[in-house]
């Protein structure tokens, strides 16, 4: 049974990717800039990048990352 998560990822990987860019087109205003549109297609990159990590199990707990960089927990 695929979690609530998964069902996205699914749904995500389905539409193509001129779909999403007219998706990201239609929910920009009319003033945006070039530069606007070029930070929702990063956004949106590495929203999708870390969700496939964490599928694959390509996660750190934040516990050791604060350890790492000599952070309170």
């Amino acid at each position: 049974r695929l979690t609530t998560h998964q069902k996205r990822i699914k749904s995500m990987q389905i539409e193509n990717v001129k779909e999403k860019a007219h998706k990201l087109l239609n929910n920009l205003p009319d003033s945006a800039t070039w530069e606007d549109l070029m930070y929702r297609i990063y956004v949106r990159e590495a929203i999708e990048a870390g969700l496939k990590d964490s599928d694959q199990g390509k996660t750190v707990d934040v516990t050791e990352v604060r350890k790492k960089f000599g952070l309170s927990a």
